[in-house]
Formats: structure tokens, sequence, C-alpha cells
């Protein structure tokens, strides 16, 4: 196994597994190389976007294995692909893309999964395949985003028990306004992913989230929030220490709030650990960002006992930023740049601040007592006319 680029060679069929944004932009590499790319999707409406709009013609529906391996055959004369991309990071796709590859092939991972691929180990050295691995590089967005903000001074702990780095929060100045900021952090690379605990909030980062808009409503200062986690820490010691009615403080206090506040997910907004922060006046999201009251897989798992129906239940759940525009739970979406946040982090930052700009500005006429019933009558008003 290594961890390198795959080239692409002009004489190859291409399979690219996964028409989500990473997917799509696997897909625009792949076409650069001139090499005849074949897209195999769950869904059909991703598949009808890559014809009509990447012009890209040989696309398959995912079946089951056998069905699939039929299909590929049929659509590459008798042979099977000489590169396999997946880049869905579902454990279940990535385990059986092996099955797609053509003697000698090279299969090329894109993306992360939280659980152990499993392929056959005789069928690898049958082939002669070639195994690579590649990781999405997640940009360290709060860390960036926070360049939007000028004489930004971080405030830590609760007053109660202690620090959690996984929200970070603080005053500081935004288009010439003084504001207070909240946000989650990830990290960037496995020290800093350690040390802000993956962005999971502990019942002390919410306490902390409490501590700073009560300071901001007492100052008159309006909030912005930055969103990316994938849920509220669930560990033993978090709920002994009142995880359950830390979020219900937080997600009070922003209800509650005098000042104008304003939430974007950045990345994932994950359960009642982003609405902690998120019950806003306006809520954004960036256009290939997630907002879910759980993951694809814990769904898949619950709904149906198999986390490898996770894009099943993506679809159905309807997190994108899109489908919550539509049901009126987000207020707008952030366009980002082609390819991704990721691809231009400096346009994607830049296109954020416009966007905060003006729900800023649409809000600074009102005063308090309309600020909270605009607020209210907003989230009253979620799921009432569907």
């Amino acid at each position: 196994m290594r961890r390198s680029p795959a080239k692409l060679r002009r004489s190859e069929v291409i399979l690219v597994i996964g028409a989500g944004p990473i997917g799509l932009s696997v897909v625009e590499f792949a076409k650069l190389s001139g090499a005849r790319t074949v897209v195999m999707d769950t869904n059909e409406r991703r598949l009808e976007f890559v014809r009509s709009a990447m012009n890209v013609p040989d696309t398959l529906i995912s079946t089951d294995i056998d069905g699939n391996v039929k299909a590929l055959e049929a659509l590459c004369g008798g042979t099977l692909p000489q590169v396999v991309i997946d880049a869905t990071g579902s454990n279940h796709s990535m385990s059986a893309a092996l099955r797609y590859l053509s003697f000698a092939g090279r299969l090329v991972y894109v993306g992360v999964t939280s659980a152990d691929i499993q392929f056959g180990h005789p069928l690898m050295h049958r082939r002669e395949l070639t195994l690579l691995a590649s990781r999405n590089a997640l940009s360290p967005d709060f860390k960036k985003i926070i360049g939007l903000i000028e004489d930004f001074s971080p405030l830590a702990g609760d007053r109660a028990f202690g620090e959690d780095e996984a929200i970070v929060g603080g005053l500081g100045r935004f288009k010439g306004q003084s504001v207070c900021i909240i946000g989650q952090e990830k990290g960037w690379d496995t020290e800093s992913r350690i040390r802000h605990n993956f962005g999971m909030a502990m019942p002390e980062g919410y306490r902390k989230a409490v501590r700073l808009m009560e300071l901001a409503d007492r100052f008159g200062l309006p909030v912005i929030s930055f969103v990316d986690t994938a849920g509220a820490y669930p560990g033993i010691g978090a709920e002994e220490r009142g995880q359950a009615e830390a979020i219900a403080r937080s997600t009070e206090a922003c209800l509650a709030l005098g000042t104008p506040n304003v939430a974007v997910v950045i990345g994932e907004g994950g359960s009642g650990g982003a609405v902690a922060i998120a019950s806003a006046n306006s809520v954004l999201m960036l256009e290939h960002s997630i907002y879910t009251v759980a993951s694809p897989e814990a769904s898949a798992s619950i709904l149906w006992r198999d986390a490898a129906k996770a894009q099943d239940a993506a679809t159905n759940m309807k997190i994108t930023a899109q489908d919550l525009l539509k049901f009126g739970i987000i207020d707008g979406v952030v366009a980002e740049p082609v390819g991704g946040a990721h691809r231009d982090p400096d346009a994607a930052i830049k296109s954020v601040g416009a966007s905060v700009e003006a729900a800023l500005k649409s809000l600074a006429p009102l005063s308090s007592e309309q600020i909270r019933s605009k607020r209210a009558d907003k989230f009253l008003g979620i799921g009432r006319k569907l």
C-alpha cells in the first residue's frame, strides 16, 4: 500500500465510485488526463448531473457487487477498469472496490472511513493489484476563518470546571464592528485534533459559550458562530458533568440573546452539539456542508441495522444546504469555489465574510425585542409549512 498520487493515462478506463463533492472533483481530474471515465453512484440524480453538467456519458447505478461487475464488463467490452477511485468514505464500498479492477489495476482510496476496510488478500496477489490511499487534508477551518476577525482576543474557561479547546471563542472586530466570536475547532493534524477533541465539545465548552453570549448581551455585541462538529462529546465524563443540561443552556442562551446572532455551518453540523451555538437569527451553510441530527452511518445503523446504507440514509435525511434552505431550516447558502472550499480556502473565507456582513446589516436596525421575536418566530415556524 502506497500513499502517493495515482498517475492516470489516456489509454485507461477509470471508474470513480461516488458522485458527491469529493467524487466530482476526482471526475474533473480524471477528465483532464484524457482517459475514459465511468462514474458509479447509488443516486440517479447525481449521475444525471454528471452526464448533463460534466459531460461524462458513462454512468452506472450501483446495485450489488456481482451486478456492478457485470455492468462494468458490459460497458468496458468484457474487461474491467484499470483504475478504480473510491470517493465514498463508506467502508462497504471501499471493501468492494477491489472486485471492480482489471488485472494489474490500481485501486485508489480518497477520503476517510472510521471503520476497518476488509478485502481478500489472495485476490490482490492473483490480480497483481496496486493499492493507493489518499486523505483529503482538511483545512484548519476555524483557525483560518478567524482571519476574518481583527484584534481577536480569545477568552478561555467556563469559570466552573475548566477549559475546552473544542470550542474557541472571544472578542474582536468584524468589518469595523465589535463582535463576539464562538467557533468549533476540529484541528488539522494528529496533535491538534487530540487537543481540540476533534471538535466534539464537553459541557465546559458549551458553558464557555454561554458565558461569552451573556457577555455579548451585556455589552450589546453581535454574536457570530462558526459550526463544525460531528456532535457533542458522548463520553462518560461529559455525561457525568451534565452534557445534556449544558447543551440545553447554550441553546437557550442563543435564543434569548438581545443582540443579532449569525451562525455559519462551515463543514459539519452534527446534532445538538451544533444547534447549541447555531440557534441564530440567520443560519448560513457553506454550499457543500451538512447539517443533520445524526450521521448517515448512524442513521443507517438505526433504521436498517446496516451502516453500509449510509448513502441511502444521507439522501433520505435531506442534510444538504440546498434541501435545508428549501425547508426553511437555514436562511442562506454560501457559495464555494469550484471543487469545494478546501480547494481555495481563502476564496471560501471571503465568501463567508460577505454573507455574514450582509446578514448582520439586515438585522442592525432591529431592537432587542424585535431581534428576539424574529428569532423565536423563525424557529417556531420550522416544520409548519413543508
